[in-house]
């Protein structure tokens, strides 16, 4: 069963940073940083509060949510008047800080690891160096993911890496990933060459500070160097080489204790096999989830989530929520809003004997699903294709009544609310990557291979980038990887291969049968090669961010006209 397992919300408002009566010299009621932390429990519960970021997100922007619009395996959907994700889906937005909460949320992330990491020198008795190394290495590990998420999403921006009040313009890309590659070196170095514990699961390890090295490597070298393979010079002057990259995930591959599963199905929630499943595809084909609760070694750096999510909290996973079936009660997969259906291009393309294509694509025209019932058009679904899917989806059994419920009633005894039901972990590392990755780097068959072969599929006989791309098309499908994976390998030109996979795809919109280009007869889709270009695949900066910034912040190209609204 999975444990309850919430970073420490209230730790959210460690640092008060309000002055004191001018009267008094000593806080004696509230925490701030003169007085917190002092103590190995204080830095511990500042570190959760610099996780806490990542249940704080607003899940229509959520990062992993935008990644996953913007590829070309998806599309926008939801309802007709749901016009974020289909904004997002041709580089168009509904208003002029449409990411606002987004970027707010990632920099208040940074600023709890800045005044975690300025701080820790204020406690003078660790409990051992060890101790004092774990929370220095998931500290820089985690502004080291921050960091990238915003690089990934918009380019550069602002480097603030102290707690104190500045007003930045944007980096250069060398100044942004000098200080993540210095981050995530920090984290290699010092956090524990060890197996992580299920007690720890979510937390940051050495393995994933190398894995996250290489994704942030790839992207870097890829989009600003066209795969020059360069030396790269961190912000303390040592410099970083592929081949150091190369021996992180070596070392990560024979010595983390993470492996890849056994049937690549297990891995996700619908393979559960407990009385109460009726689905068929996975009794036939004899699936069991590995649960979230260390069982699972494939999985390397998690969003951990909760069955104790309830309306007043960030505890339960709204990813899977936005994916539901739109206006539908099905088994295995439930209810939801209909963000991001999948572009029938993808399914038509994937080989019909990669039993990763039907263990990733829910049909609901296939009769072997054992669908019933289905109603297209529900809630006014728009750009419906018919095609989900299956990774991070609400996940439906039924109870002892024969009633169709979230699982997460039968296992842990939770009210029947649909959309705050779901606690599947959302993964952001997972031990296939980092295989995939090694190929990428050394342009070897070694990692590509055995991916292949959990699935099932004859070996490739030597290196390829047409072979590779496909692997990581296939094996990482809807993990938010797919649209940056484009974007460092094609630049500006990305919008081409998005254009390509979704031109004509066929849509309906409430039910009525139509192309994605013909969709409210505007034209995004055929131009969504040339906004690519304009913009580089980079989305618009919050123009409220630039406003208080009195201009200091520039906005990015392509976002500063009246015409980017949808």
């Amino acid at each position: 069963m999975k444990r309850i397992f919430i970073y420490l919300l209230a730790s959210m408002s460690v640092w008060n940073l309000s002055c004191s009566d001018f009267l008094e010299t000593d806080n004696l009621t509230k925490k701030d940083s003169s007085n917190f932390p002092v103590s190995p429990e204080d830095a511990t519960q500042s570190l959760y509060g610099a996780y806490s970021i990542m249940l704080a997100f607003d899940a229509a922007v959520h990062p992993f949510m935008i990644g996953e619009i913007l590829s070309d395996n998806r599309f926008g959907g939801g309802g007709q008047n749901d016009q974020i994700p289909q904004a997002m889906n041709v580089f168009k937005v509904t208003s002029d800080s449409q990411l606002g909460s987004t970027w707010s949320t990632l920099y208040k992330g940074i600023f709890r690891c800045n005044m975690l990491l300025a701080s820790l020198d204020q406690i003078t008795e660790w409990d051992s160096n060890e101790q004092k190394n774990k929370i220095l290495g998931e500290a820089h590990f985690l502004r080291a993911h921050y960091y990238f998420t915003m690089a990934q999403l918009w380019g550069t921006v602002p480097l603030v890496i102290d707690p104190t009040p500045q007003n930045n313009p944007k980096a250069t890309p060398e100044e942004l990933y000098g200080q993540i590659f210095y981050d995530l070196k920090t984290a290699i170095e010092v956090l524990p060459s060890v197996q992580q514990p299920a007690s720890e699961l979510g937390r940051a390890t050495k393995w994933a500070a190398e894995a996250l090295m290489a994704r942030a490597y790839l992207f870097y070298d890829g989009y600003y160097h066209q795969n020059a393979r360069k030396e790269v010079r961190l912000v303390d002057e040592s410099t970083i080489t592929a081949n150091q990259v190369i021996a992180w995930l070596t070392d990560c591959i024979q010595n983390s204790g993470h492996q890849l599963t056994d049937d690549f199905r297990n891995q996700w929630p619908y393979s559960i096999d407990i009385p109460e499943a009726k689905y068929p595809y996975a009794a036939e084909n004899n699936l069991s989830w590995l649960g979230e609760d260390g069982a699972n070694r494939e999985n390397m750096f998690v969003i951990r989530h909760s069955p104790s999510g309830t309306y007043d909290n960030n505890y339960s996973n709204q990813i899977d929520i936005y994916h539901g079936l739109r206006d539908q009660k099905q088994i295995p997969f439930g209810q939801g809003w209909g963000f991001g259906p999948v572009n029938p291009v993808l399914y038509n393309e994937w080989p019909d004997h990669d039993l990763r294509k039907k263990g990733s694509i829910y049909n609901v025209n296939d009769e072997t699903e054992g669908v019933t019932g289905y109603e297209w058009g529900g809630d006014m679904m728009w750009q419906e294709t018919g095609f989900w899917e299956k990774k991070y989806m609400p996940i439906n059994v039924e109870d002892e009544n024969g009633e169709i419920v979230n699982y997460n009633v039968v296992l842990y005894n939770s009210l029947q609310i649909f959309s705050v039901n779901n606690s599947q972990d959302i993964v952001l590392i997972r031990f296939a990557d980092v295989l995939l990755m090694h190929s990428e780097l050394t342009k070897t068959t070694e990692g590509i291979n055995r991916v292949r072969a959990r699935a099932k599929l004859d070996p490739i006989a030597s290196y390829s980038e047409e072979a590779l791309q496909q692997e990581r098309r296939f094996e990482l499908a809807f993990e938010n990887v797919r649209y940056y994976d484009l974007l460092r390998w094609y630049g500006k030109e990305a919008g081409v291969v998005l254009k390509k996979n979704m031109s004509g795809a066929k849509i309906r919109n409430m039910g009525v049968e139509t192309t994605i280009n013909r969709d409210r007869n505007n034209g995004y889709f055929d131009n969504i090669d040339q906004r690519v270009r304009e913009t580089g695949g980079f989305l618009q900066i919050p123009n409220d961010q630039i406003a208080l910034s009195d201009g200091v912040l520039e906005q990015n190209p392509g976002w500063e006209t009246s015409n980017v609204m949808f």
